[in-house]
């Protein structure tokens, strides 16, 4: 009989022990978000920062709940970076299965965004609750990236929690590898927002190729 895991649940010594995925640490792994990345122009810096204004003042009345976070900083990042313009388009609880090598095992899990070209998957994010930490989110999101059907190019994804980005690069293969960038803080100095969306913007042009 087939066992089915929710994504939600999977764990990242499940991943580990079950599709063999590795942790890389070499930097030049994961160079494409820190080389040739995109500009962004000042009326993108402006919106940017009342992203980062709007998300400061949501902290003075707690909880920050998932769709809360969605609605004040994901979709407007997204809105900004022209994600929702052709050629993109952008499908929510898009369902993924993917089975566990020599056992009768499927995780099933349903993403929060998908922002697609061409049926090329170019990001999934995850947008959590304020409070938690991306390390609750890195595992669902390896379990979706390696559902993703195209593998022979490198997967993409971006974990949010609101007050924090991050994101993730998988190689598929006998033995999947992965690595991931920094951490980008909306409480640090500036606003790394401007980051983040530089980013996206490149990694979507390395996908889109």
């Amino acid at each position: 009989m087939t066992q089915t895991i929710q994504a939600k649940d999977t764990d990242l010594r499940y991943l580990i022990d079950n599709f063999g995925i590795q942790l890389v640490l070499d930097e030049s792994f994961f160079h494409e978000w820190q080389e040739d990345l995109a500009e962004i122009n000042d009326l993108d810096k402006q919106l940017l920062d009342k992203v980062k204004m709007g998300y400061l003042n949501l902290l003075n009345y707690p909880p920050l709940l998932e769709d809360v976070v969605r609605m004040a900083v994901v979709d407007p990042l997204l809105f900004i970076g022209d994600f929702y313009l052709a050629p993109f388009y952008v499908k929510s609880e898009e369902s993924i299965d993917i089975a566990v090598p020599d056992e009768d095992v499927i995780i099933k899990g349903r993403m929060d965004t998908l922002v697609l070209k061409e049926q090329l998957w170019v990001m999934i994010i995850e947008s959590k609750r304020a409070s938690f930490s991306v390390e609750q989110g890195l595992a669902q999101i390896l379990a979706y990236l390696l559902g993703n059907s195209y593998t022979d190019k490198p997967n993409f994804g971006m974990i949010a929690t609101g007050s924090e980005f991050i994101f993730v690069k998988l190689v598929k293969g006998n033995s999947p590898r992965y690595a991931l960038s920094k951490g980008f803080l909306m409480r640090n100095p500036g606003n790394e927002l401007y980051d983040v969306l530089r980013i996206l913007k490149r990694l979507t042009q390395l996908v889109s190729a």
